[in-house]
């Protein structure tokens, strides 16, 4: 019998870490299967249901008999719709064939990170960051160059913190607004920096705009339309968070047509096309007026939720960024030391052994001090949650 003793990793994935939020499920799962009343605030997935229209779109394309492959990119009447609200967005005409739908906004990333960097790249990342970020550029070979932000600015980093950070292999940026794991977002003003200094340096921006239709004072500026004439742009997005469709997989890119092209062809070779089923549901969570307002009934919900845990926290003295957007808290636990290195760690493992909570320590992000706390949950168990966050001992 073949013994599995015998595997060793590939150079491919020998430095590959496990995603820390899955991770930080998949415990709470197990305790919880073992009869412990575990609260989890680490899961980065609204706690609502899908529309019920999007449902039923999905039901009238099965009995339709959609089920067999599509075109790698999407059909077309999706990509049509992605593109008629990107050139809103934009103020010019997007092109359909400028869109890749694939599965899951995940993918979407993947295949720009793969397309556009590769050996010796470095890909300057905001930081904090979400955690795969630097596992997909590591896994195209580049090398992520973390760039911190400062605690007086809601840890966003500046223009001139991306020109201190460069070198001469500096080759883009990944961005993120709204913010995970901060809730931060850009201003206008603060993204049309950074495009004029990618711009005067022949940068790529991929621009994970996935959290931008969580804004609680408006929606939250997009790439698209700040980036004026500057090419070098992938603008990605999706469904999971603004309709409640994480299960469904569909994400998108928006990219110059030979980008797009080669993001295809890669796509060809791993999954290919995106579910069929949850691509024809796409549409009609891009369209119906029922579906958009669901979305907007779950950012008031968010909304008051954040609000009621923000004025726990607060109360309590904790450092804590105020989310302008997404749904997350990110709460300051400690400092690095010679004796702790990591306080986000290991308070975070403290609250779920001894409190029975779920969180996600800094470090899957790239800061060690801090915890992220999510408030895609039913508002009691966020506030029960932050009571005990309290109750551990914030430093």
């Amino acid at each position: 019998m073949y013994s599995m003793s015998r595997y060793a990793p590939s150079a491919n994935v020998a430095e590959l870490r496990e995603s820390a939020t899955i991770a930080v499920s998949t415990r709470a799962k197990a305790l919880r299967a073992a009869g412990r009343s575990v609260i989890d605030l680490g899961a980065g997935e609204p706690d609502f249901p899908t529309p019920a229209c999007v449902m039923d779109a999905a039901h009238r394309a099965l009995d339709a008999g959609c089920t067999r492959y599509t075109q790698v990119e999407g059909i077309a009447p999706l990509r049509e719709k992605i593109a008629e609200r990107a050139s809103m967005l934009r103020g010019t005409t997007v092109d359909p064939a400028d869109v890749v739908v694939s599965t899951g906004t995940k993918q979407a990333l993947f295949n720009a990170c793969f397309s556009l960097f590769a050996a010796g790249d470095e890909v300057l990342v905001p930081t904090p960051g979400w955690t795969s970020y630097y596992q997909m550029l590591a896994l195209a070979r580049a090398t992520p160059v973390a760039v911190a932000g400062s605690r007086d600015r809601d840890l966003k980093i500046t223009a001139d913190d991306l020109i201190r950070a460069a070198t001469e292999r500096t080759r883009g940026i990944m961005l993120n607004s709204p913010c995970n794991p901060t809730g931060s977002v850009y201003s206008h003003n603060e993204l049309s920096e950074i495009v004029a200094v990618a711009a005067e340096r022949g940068w790529w921006i991929v621009s994970d705009e996935i959290y931008r239709a969580i804004r609680y004072d408006g929606p939250a500026e997009s790439l698209l339309a700040v980036a004026g004439d500057w090419p070098r742009i992938v603008v990605v997005d999706g469904l999971a968070k603004t309709f409640a469709m994480t299960g469904w997989r569909i994400g998108w890119s928006i990219a110059p047509r030979a980008l797009s092209a080669s993001m295809t062809a890669l796509q060809s070779h791993t999954t290919s096309n995106a579910t069929t089923l949850s691509q024809h549901a796409a549409i009609a969570a891009l369209t119906l007026p029922e579906a958009e307002r669901a979305s907007q009934s779950m950012v008031v919900e968010f909304r008051r939720r954040r609000d009621r845990a923000l004025a726990e926290l607060r109360s309590a003295g904790a450092e804590v960024v105020e989310p302008k957007g997404a749904f997350y808290l990110f709460i300051r636990v400690g400092d690095v030391s010679s004796a702790d290195p990591d306080p986000g760690t290991r308070f975070a493992h403290r609250l779920l052994e001894e409190f029975d909570v779920a969180v996600v320590p800094g470090a899957a992000f790239g800061t060690r001090e801090w915890i992220r706390l999510s408030y895609a949950a039913p508002i009691e168990d966020v506030l029960e949650g932050v009571r005990r966050v309290v109750r551990a001992g914030i430093s």
